[in-house]
C-alpha cells in the first residue's frame, strides 16, 4: 500500500493493521514527526519516504526521499502498489485522491475533505471510507433493503456540557479537551462545532447518493451509525471507537477474524442520545440547505480551515469560527463548475477569511 498520513492516528492503527495481515507498505508518508517516521521506516522498510519539508531529509533515515506535495504525487505515480490509504488533514488530501484515481489506484479514505471539497468531481467507485460512521452506514447497507433515512452520530465535542454563555470564553486549550479520546488539533476543534460532522454528512451524500441524511449526539461514541429502513425498523452499527475495523474492510474486503472486543451493552449499561441544538452548534443552521446543494462544501471547507488558523493564532474566539465560516457561505452563493474552480474557490475564499 501507499500511506499517506503515517504518523498520525489513522496512520498508526494502518500499520497496525498491515502487521496483522501482512501487507507491503510501499510508500511511507508523513508530516514533521520524523523520529515516528523513522521507527516506521525501519519496521515496514518502505521502497519511498515522502516528507513535508526539505530540511527535514537529513533527519531521515532513509535513501529515497521525496518531499512535499509534489513528493506525494511522485510517490502515488511510481509505487506499483493498487492500495493508497489517505490520511491526510484537511484540502491538502484532494490532490493526491485525484491523482491516485487517474493512476487507477484504489482508496482507503480517511481525508473527508477530500469529498467535501471536490466530490463532485471525484469518481467514488474507486473510494472505500475508513471514517467510522461512513464504514457503519456502509455496513448496514450490505443488507438488500429500502432505505429511509441514514444517520451518523457525535459525540458533541468538547463543549457540549458547557453552558451557552462561556462558550465565547472559550480557549484554544478548552476546544483541546475532546471527552471522549484524543486526536490531531485540527479534528478536535471540528469536532467542538460540529463542523466535523457537517463534513461528514456531505461525504455521506456524496459517497452513497441522494437520499436522507441527519446526525444525533450519542454521548459514549459506541453507535456509529443508523439506517431507518422503509419496513420501519432500524438497525445499528456498534462497536468500540477503533479505526482499525474499518480499516481492515478498506484493505482486506472480506475480514473474517477479531478485530475488536465486541461491546459488552450490560456493563455500558446506558446510552445517552442528544439533538444537535443550532444556539450550541451554529453551523447547523446550514445543514439541510448544503446537503441540497453539496458542491459548496468547498466553501464551508476553506473557510473553516482559514478560521482555525486564526483561532489557533488567538486571533478570533471560538465561537468566531462558525460565524466567520457563515458569512463565507453567505458571500460566495456559487458552485464550482471544475475541478479547476474548486482550487480558485478555495483561494478566494481563505483569503476573504483572512481579511474578516
Amino acid at each position: 500500500m501507499i500511506l499517506l498520513g503515517s504518523t498520525g492516528s489513522i496512520g498508526v492503527n494502518t500499520l497496525h493493521i498491515a502487521t496483522q495481515f501482512h501487507l507491503h507498505v510501499d510508500v511511507l508518508a508523513a508530516g514533521r514527526n520524523i523520529a515516528l517516521l523513522n521507527k516506521q521506516i525501519a519496521q515496514y522498510h518502505p521502497r519511498t519516504v515522502v516528507i513535508a519539508h526539505e530540511a527535514d531529509r537529513h533527519r531521515v533515515e532513509h535513501t529515497n526521499i521525496l518531499v512535499g506535495d509534489a513528493g506525494i504525487l511522485e510517490a502515488i505515480e511510481s509505487s506499483d502498489a493498487q492500495q493508497v490509504v489517505n490520511a491526510m488533514v484537511g484540502f491538502a488530501g484532494l490532490r493526491p485522491t485525484l491523482h491516485a484515481i487517474a493512476c487507477n489506484k484504489k482508496i482507503a479514505l480517511a481525508n473527508k475533505e477530500s469529498l467535501v471539497a471536490g466530490g463532485a468531481f471525484v469518481d467514488t467507485s474507486a473510494i472505500q471510507p475508513i471514517d467510522s460512521e461512513h464504514f457503519g452506514l456502509w455496513y448496514l447497507m450490505q443488507q438488500s433493503k429500502a432505505l429511509q433515512k441514514m444517520t451518523i452520530t457525535a459525540s458533541g465535542g468538547a463543549f457540549r456540557d458547557w453552558p451557552l454563555e462561556r462558550l465565547k470564553d472559550a480557549s484554544l486549550e478548552d476546544a483541546l479537551k475532546h471527552p471522549n479520546w484524543s486526536m490531531g488539533q485540527k479534528i478536535t476543534i471540528d469536532s467542538a462545532s460540529m463542523m466535523n460532522k457537517l463534513f461528514e454528512l456531505l461525504e455521506a451524500r456524496w459517497l452513497f447518493g441522494e437520499g436522507t441524511y441527519d446526525a444525533i449526539i450519542e454521548t459514549r461514541s459506541l453507535i456509529h451509525a443508523l439506517i431507518d429502513f422503509q419496513d420501519g425498523s432500524t438497525t445499528a452499527h456498534i462497536a468500540h471507537a477503533s479505526m482499525q475495523l474499518p480499516i481492515a474492510y478498506a484493505l482486506c474486503s472480506k475480514v473474517d477474524q477479531s478485530i475488536l472486543e465486541p461491546v459488552d451493552l450490560v456493563r455500558i449499561g446506558v446510552l445517552e442520545f442528544r439533538a444537535i441544538e443550532r444556539a450550541r452548534y451554529p453551523i447547523w443552521h446550514i445543514k439541510e440547505e448544503i446537503l441540497q446543494r453539496p458542491e459548496r462544501g468547498v466553501i464551508v471547507n476553506a473557510a473553516n480551515e482559514a478560521a482555525i488558523e486564526k483561532f489557533v493564532s488567538r486571533q478570533i474566539s471560538f465561537v468566531d469560527i462558525s460565524t466567520q465560516v457563515l458569512q463565507a457561505y453567505e458571500k460566495f452563493a456559487t458552485s464550482p463548475k471544475s475541478i479547476d474552480e474548486v482550487f480558485l474557490l478555495d483561494t478566494e475564499v481563505r483569503r476573504y477569511v483572512a481579511s474578516l
